[in-house]
């Protein structure tokens, strides 16, 4: 029996929300990141993807929430389904499965203009192959979601035919979304600005939102925390996807100013609880289950790139679990009645919670370590690689100097 400041009722909800929360874990956040003025370079950085499923591996291995790890198509798969063997291998091998499956449309020197609205129609139809490629890399590796961000835009005035390009994605996505699989979805991310800094092509949740509602029912919208412009109430998004049943999943991470890419509660840990709420708020109240994928989506740049993911799993499920502390029949009683003070202090009352006694005991209850960083720590798996992998990395440091 857990002995807690909590009654039984309390307990027994974050007990059952500790029970279904997963996370995804990133294989590039595994891998040497750096700005757009360079790269820093860690010595025990992933650079192969078995490297990266091996590193995944380990954070599910001491916080057992990470089951699945999102693949970058040209980073991952540079052969495309032809590495798919390799890839059920590995996660045989590692004990994490194939998640997301994000194909990179961004990065060629051919997408200089755009992908799906580049004025050029053959760089569309390369575009569009390529996703159309994803897909079928999805489908052996039985991964459901197709994760979609598009970097596409313009930096000047007048430089491109808005409506146009509006147009040519609305072809682009509602193409992709015929060849989905059984069971698969297509998930339309968005971002207000960088690299494309005039327009934006999907530039934000409401533009995303049209673009899912046009291409088919099997398309919703990913929502990254990072993706919005300073003070915008994320949580209040979040609650219109929820209701529309167009919230596909999030790519969490946390900044202070922009597109930050910092690791997750590390700014503003509120905002993350008052999503999570929102989640548990609608699925109370409607007595149904948001079916949403938990991503996570950072660049480690000066953190250690493993405990920086342990870090963050660790977050992610204390802010989850303080979110299933709300009384939502006494919230919903308090919002009826307009009383202000107690309705908000339900929210804070349960985010001022410490609900890690709670959580150590479920984890060791599951067989897990009551602290998974410290376990880690102390497994001499960092030390391993580090010494595996330095001298490869260090060599690639000098080839920057």
């Amino acid at each position: 029996m857990m002995e807690t400041m909590f009654s039984n009722k309390q307990t027994d909800g974050v007990v059952k929300a500790l029970n279904g929360f997963q996370i995804e874990l990133p294989s590039w956040g595994f891998a040497n990141t750096g700005t757009r003025f360079g790269k820093f370079l860690q010595a025990a950085a992933a650079a192969t993807v078995e490297e990266k499923f091996s590193d995944a591996g380990e954070v599910h291995r001491w916080t057992g929430a990470c089951p699945t790890i999102a693949l970058h198509v040209l980073w991952d798969l540079p052969q495309g389904v032809n590495d798919a063997a390799a890839i059920e291998a590995l996660s045989i091998q590692y004990g994490v499965r194939a998640g997301a499956i994000n194909p990179n449309v961004f990065q060629d020197q051919a997408y200089k203009y755009g992908s799906f609205g580049n004025p050029d129609p053959a760089v569309r139809s390369e575009a569009l192959a390529h996703v159309l490629a994803s897909i079928e890399i999805g489908k052996r590796l039985g991964s459901r979601d197709l994760s979609l961000w598009f970097a596409d835009g313009s930096n000047y005035p007048g430089t491109q035919n808005i409506r146009r390009r509006k147009k040519w994605f609305e072809e682009g996505l509602r193409a992709a979304h015929a060849v989905l699989g059984d069971g698969q979805r297509m998930l339309v991310e968005y971002k207000p600005f960088e690299p494309a800094f005039y327009h934006t092509d999907i530039a934000d949740w409401g533009m995303a939102l049209l673009f899912a509602q046009d291409a088919g029912s099997r398309a919703k919208v990913l929502v990254d925390t990072g993706h919005h412009y300073q003070a915008q109430n994320i949580e209040q998004i979040v609650a219109w996807l929820l209701d529309l049943n167009m919230l596909g999943g999030f790519h969490f991470n946390d900044r202070r100013y922009a597109d930050d890419d910092l690791t997750l509660g590390s700014i503003d840990p509120y905002q993350i609880f008052r999503i999570f709420h929102e989640i548990l708020d609608y699925e109370w109240e409607t007595g149904t289950h948001a079916d949403l994928a938990y991503m996570i989506d950072q660049s480690h740049n000066l953190k250690g790139k493993i405990e920086a993911m342990i870090q963050t799993v660790t977050t992610a499920r204390e802010l989850y679990a303080k979110a299933a502390l709300v009384d939502h029949k006494k919230l919903s009683g308090c919002r009826e009645r307009c009383e202000l003070v107690d309705a908000e202090n339900c929210l804070k009352d349960a985010f001022s919670s410490d609900v890690r006694p709670v959580i150590r005991e479920w984890t060791t209850s599951q067989g897990l370590p009551a602290d998974p960083l410290d376990a880690f720590r102390q497994s001499g798996y960092l030390e391993r690689i580090t010494a595996e992998r330095g001298e490869r990395n260090r060599a690639t440091a000098a080839s920057y100097a």
